[in-house]
């Protein structure tokens, strides 16, 4: 048992190289040795103004802050010269990429494939809607190869697209759907739920040290880049959500979402409702999402719950797929501790609930949306995963040759059968972003770069090596972060450009004007180290986001849990300075700053 930390000799939050240590040292009686678990309770005015910390982006991010994109419409719109909403004609088929000559894949197949490298994208919502929407265009074999800044953040990918391509006959459509929802967008969890990522947690846990196991029941899914401590530390991930640490308390998220929503808001706290309506109206309607709707809104700024689908008593189990780890020094020492450090501020609402398919459900009556964005959320994703259990049934037919013969003898029309094999996801190192071009399978291998606005910072001449000549890059803008002013969003869009052009990219022509993502065509005559010094880029000062909360200023009361038991967990960040950075630096640390320092080895992890 451990004490109860008092907040006068509590020690400030920080993050220093080297692996997180959990503090192990016996606490006397007198320090409360009769209290099970014990928190880390820290003075949270030091760097808190009256407005509160204006940092509500957090930083780690659980979802994406922009809606799911079609990669091939993406790709293919470059190259045929056709708007991104066009359905394209079959006949066109694109040349395949460099070969990986470590790769698996048969090379003698005249499929065409489709390389995508992905930083920060997070939730995989991108990944999910290119393969709902292969059909509509030239059969491919897909490569995504996605880096990530911590974790947690691989194993909710690897959670969500085992959750997508569940046997239907084992979870029906609309249980599926719905317990996608509650486990990518809310804070509290059905128990059936909770169930549900329990029991898939631990089947995570068993197969992650397995690899022919895991490729045998998880084909589409390669972890071989990954190092050994990484794997061990997805291990430990998945044995946390599986119920290793028993009892609400290993993950209090109510309490947690509490203490971080009054660190954010500070004297406004009792006023949260008008903020929460003030942040609505004023920024997120006034920047396109004009449907989420109040009450949704104000509900998940106050408890942490986007969707309700049910009563709202049956939310009560805390969702530990939204647990991460910090770095805190607690009387000389490191110490890992567990907390929610995600966004309070914008929402899961803008991924797949400001736009449809279905312009119907767009209309207004009266100058009010007609549907909300839960609402809008709920009809996507059922569909979206209405079209990816194809994948998810060819490998299930794959033992099957009478489902195998059946699903061959009626197939959709103008629907190429999908295979187990037709799609791969590669989870990259954590700190590879810099060093993929010195590897010659990926210099010059992708013909889509995707970059969250979190990690553009990693937008470099290093990193648009790995970009085939007319590749195009996608960037994320933040749009939909409600900290960031008017002013701060151009500065940021033009320091996209000057990244952008420093790496060998330009505009895309012809695309459709955006205010959600830039994007640009890699030339053909770019190479590594042609960077025009002129273009060197800019970065405009800032007021408000000068960092992420945990970078400046200690935890609030009851946010931080401890971590128990030595169980490697992540790797360690490099925070920024104390000054104000740009907003590129800004809008980099909620993703975790993916930038990683040389640190120290830990004899038991490696790290």
């Amino acid at each position: 048992m451990l004490p109860l930390v008092d907040s006068k000799r509590a020690g400030t939050l920080g993050s220093s190289c080297g692996v997180p240590r959990v503090h192990s040292a016996a606490p006397s009686r007198e320090e409360g040795a009769s209290r099970d678990i014990w928190r880390i309770k820290v003075w949270a005015g030091v760097m808190t103004t009256p407005a509160g910390s204006g940092r509500g982006f957090g930083s780690v991010s659980w979802w994406g802050l922009s809606p799911a994109l079609d990669l091939q419409a993406e790709r293919d719109a470059t190259v045929f010269g056709l708007p991104t909403t066009m359905v394209p004609q079959p006949a066109f088929i694109l040349p395949g990429p460099p070969v990986d000559p470590d790769s698996q894949a048969d090379t003698v197949h005249s499929t065409p494939e489709l390389d995508v490298l992905l930083l920060g994208s997070v939730d995989g919502r991108h990944l999910l809607r290119t393969l709902s929407r292969a059909k509509l265009w030239p059969r491919r074999r897909f490569n995504f190869f996605v880096l990530e800044n911590n974790l947690e953040a691989v194993a909710r990918h690897m959670l969500i697209f085992s959750l997508a391509l569940e046997d239907p006959e084992k979870m029906g459509l609309q249980e599926r759907s719905e317990t996608f929802l509650e486990v990518w967008g809310n804070a509290l969890l059905r128990p059936p739920v909770a169930a549900f990522v329990r029991a898939q947690a631990d089947l995570l846990a068993h197969l992650v040290p397995e690899p022919d196991r895991l490729e045998e029941q998880l084909p589409w899914l390669s972890l071989r880049a990954l190092k050994f401590r990484e794997r061990d530390a997805l291990e430990a991930v998945f044995r946390f959500w599986a119920g290793g640490e028993k009892g609400p308390e290993a993950f209090p998220m109510s309490r947690l979402w509490d203490s971080r929503l009054r660190h954010y808001l500070g004297s406004r706290y009792d006023a949260r409702h008008g903020v929460s309506d003030w942040d609505l109206r004023m920024k997120l309607h006034d920047r396109g999402a004009q449907v989420i709707h109040t009450q949704e809104f104000r509900r998940w700024r106050d408890t942490g719950v986007a969707f309700e689908l049910r009563d709202s008593s049956a939310y009560h189990v805390p969702n530990r797929t939204l647990a991460s780890g910090r770095l805190l020094s607690y009387r000389g020492e490191r110490v890992a501790a567990r907390g929610y450090w995600g966004d309070i501020a914008t929402g899961p609402f803008v991924a797949f609930g400001i736009e449809a398919d279905d312009e119907s459900l767009l209309r207004t009556s009266n100058g009010q949306p007609v549907k909300t964005a839960g609402e809008i959320t709920q009809h996507n994703v059922t569909e979206l995963l209405r079209e990816v259990a194809a994948w998810g049934r060819a490998r299930a037919s794959r033992g099957d040759p009478e489902e195998q013969q059946r699903s061959e003898a009626s197939p959709e029309p103008g629907t190429p059968a999908p295979t187990p094999e037709s799609f791969t996801v590669h989870f990259l190192p954590l700190n590879s972003a810099e060093t993929l071009h010195h590897k010659s399978c990926y210099n010059g291998r992708f013909q889509l770069l995707y970059v969250a606005c979190g990690v553009v910072h990693l937008l470099s001449p290093e990193l648009g090596a790995c970009v085939a000549p007319g590749g195009n890059l996608i960037v994320e803008l933040a749009r939909y972060l409600v900290d960031v002013r008017q002013e701060q969003l151009q500065g940021f869009n033009t320091q996209v450009g000057e990244r952008a052009q420093a790496a060998g990219f330009a505009p895309q022509t012809g695309a459709r004007p955006s205010e959600t993502f830039a994007r640009f065509c890699k030339s053909q005559d770019s190479a590594l180290g042609s960077t025009d010094p002129a273009v060197e880029p800019r970065t405009p000062s800032l007021d408000v986001l000068a960092q992420p909360l945990e970078a400046s200023s200690p935890a609030p009361e009851g946010l931080t849990q401890p971590l128990e038991g030595g169980t490697p967990h992540w790797e360690p960040c490099q925070l920024p300075s104390e000054s104000p950075g740009s907003l590129s630096e800004v809008l980099a640390q909620p993703q975790g700053a993916l930038a990683l320092s040389n640190c120290e080895s830990h004899s038991n992890t490696g790290v």
